[in-house]
């Protein structure tokens, strides 16, 4: 069906795996980018509780993502093994959890403690469906072909969804003039909720595994499919071991759970550390909306005009370049110091850029990791669920370790007393916060890539965009 559809320009397949992406990012963007800064300014979260949250949110984002995989790969219920009806169900319970942030449960006062149980609900509410409608995208991605060329369209596709998702935050800053005015801003958040679901929507209706079909078939098939299917605790374990004495995927998810850090990293404080270190007078609010919108939206342009490159080298060059690209800009912003304002705003933007856009990537690995494993224990259906479940085991932690180690650096300089004070702050202790800043926004990235170098090198599939055809 999808090639024949392609005679009208169009590919069905692709476009209906995109529309997920497309909803998807419409309210991930802005659920990750204004979080922190509404609970730490707005609502006034104590560190402490903010710091419980994370914990609690952290074991959670970890736990979830292989459960889930192992439920999506393993039952026999339409709604859990079918990815398209998983992402058609999930869709409006990950629309509504996105909003649970943007309303407080009353008027907080400062440290109230129903604020920390709200953030903690809202974290892992958010995180819950948003893992299982984007596992079930995932395994799509593996899924609806295994043919690099077709991979290489599902991802210009996605690109092309993400880039038009993305500008919600654009849109969303100035709407709202950076969540200044916050009625417009949760008016903004509850049409751009609606939309997202309505898209999500689209690809639960019109999206299609290959697989769909054995699935269907071993649904029938009484105690043999049960024995295969069947959910049990020896299965989860078994599964999970195959996949983790992979050495590609154990130096993916190290590789990985750096890069999650730094988009953690870039998404909670880019707006913070921009306000504090580059001056009104420099950069207007208008402007700065701007730069947080480019940071969103210019990855998927990036990754768009690199397909040529994704043919002619290959994934695993591209994203050894962006982490040596990374550290040589940091290295150059802290030679420069924190008083060339111009270029600490494009280096900020350009972290936002080259690390998404190298992230945006990061499906091509694990789905050769996921054809690998499909052909080393010659499986009758890809255990895809398990293997990107399992990557998010070991690397979602980073979401919440970024903010809680950036938070707890910055409140030990006066951060948390700064924001109390407001203008009355010390001038020498405000200017000793910022010093902090400018070093933690150019250490990290530095050091960060250098990690990720280190552990990216020695991943061997490195040469599957010479193979034209796979076997399956």
């Amino acid at each position: 069906m999808a090639r024949h559809l392609m005679h009208f320009g169009i590919n069905h397949a692709a476009l209906s795996f995109a529309m997920t992406t497309l909803g998807s990012n419409m309210i991930t963007n802005i659920f990750s980018f204004y979080y922190v800064k509404l609970f730490l300014n707005k609502y006034k979260i104590s560190e402490g509780a903010f710091q419980q949250s994370q914990v609690v949110y952290m074991v959670w984002n970890a736990v979830n993502d292989p459960l889930f995989g192992y439920i999506q790969d393993s039952s026999r219920v339409p709604c859990c093994s079918q990815r398209r009806l998983s992402i058609l169900y999930g869709a409006p319970f990950y629309s509504l959890a996105f909003l649970l942030a943007w309303f407080p449960w009353r008027s907080y006062s400062p440290d109230d403690w129903l604020c920390g149980l709200h953030l903690t609900v809202a974290l892992c509410a958010f995180d819950g469906m948003l893992t299982f409608v984007l596992l079930a995208q995932c395994s799509l991605f593996a899924e609806i072909s295994s043919h690099h060329d077709n991979r290489l369209r599902l991802i210009k596709y996605n690109q092309v969804a993400s880039l038009i998702g993305s500008s919600s935050i654009l849109f969303c800053g100035m709407v709202s003039k950076n969540m200044e005015d916050f009625t417009a801003f949760q008016t903004f958040a509850v049409l751009i909720a609606i939309l997202s679901c309505s898209c999500m929507i689209y690809t639960g209706f019109h999206s299609e595994s290959r697989f769909d079909n054995k699935l269907s078939e071993n649904s029938g098939s009484g105690d043999q499919a049960a024995e295969q299917t069947g959910c049990s605790f020896s299965m989860l374990k078994t599964l999970m071991w195959q996949i983790l004495i992979n050495r590609d995927f154990r130096l993916f998810v190290l590789m990985n759970f750096f890069q999650v850090f730094m988009l953690a990293f870039f998404n909670n404080f880019t707006m913070i550390f921009t306000d504090h270190l580059i001056p009104p007078d420099v950069l207007p609010p208008l402007a700065k909306s701007v730069i947080y919108g480019a940071g969103f939206i210019l990855p998927q342009l990036l990754v768009l005009s690199s397909q040529r490159l994704l043919h002619q080298i290959g994934y695993y060059k591209i994203i050894l370049f962006t982490f040596f690209l990374e550290a040589g800009l940091a290295a150059v912003m802290l030679l420069l110091g924190p008083q060339h304002y111009y270029f600490l705003a494009f280096f900020l933007t350009i972290g936002m850029v080259i690390i998404q856009a190298a992230f945006s990537l990061f499906c091509l690995p694990l789905a050769d990791i996921i054809d690998t494993d499909l052909q080393k224990y010659k499986r009758s259906s890809p255990i895809s669920s398990m293997v990107f479940g399992t990557n998010a085991l070991f690397t979602k932690p980073a979401q919440s370790l970024a903010p809680m180690i950036v938070l707890k650096i910055l409140n030990q300089f006066g951060y948390e007393q700064l924001k109390e004070s407001g203008q009355d702050s010390d001038p020498s202790a405000l200017e000793s916060l910022h010093s902090v800043m400018f070093y933690l926004v150019c250490l990290v990235p530095m050091c960060v890539a250098a990690l990720q170098i280190l552990a990216w090198r020695p991943f061997s599939i490195r040469n599957s965009h010479t193979v034209d055809i796979k076997k399956s």
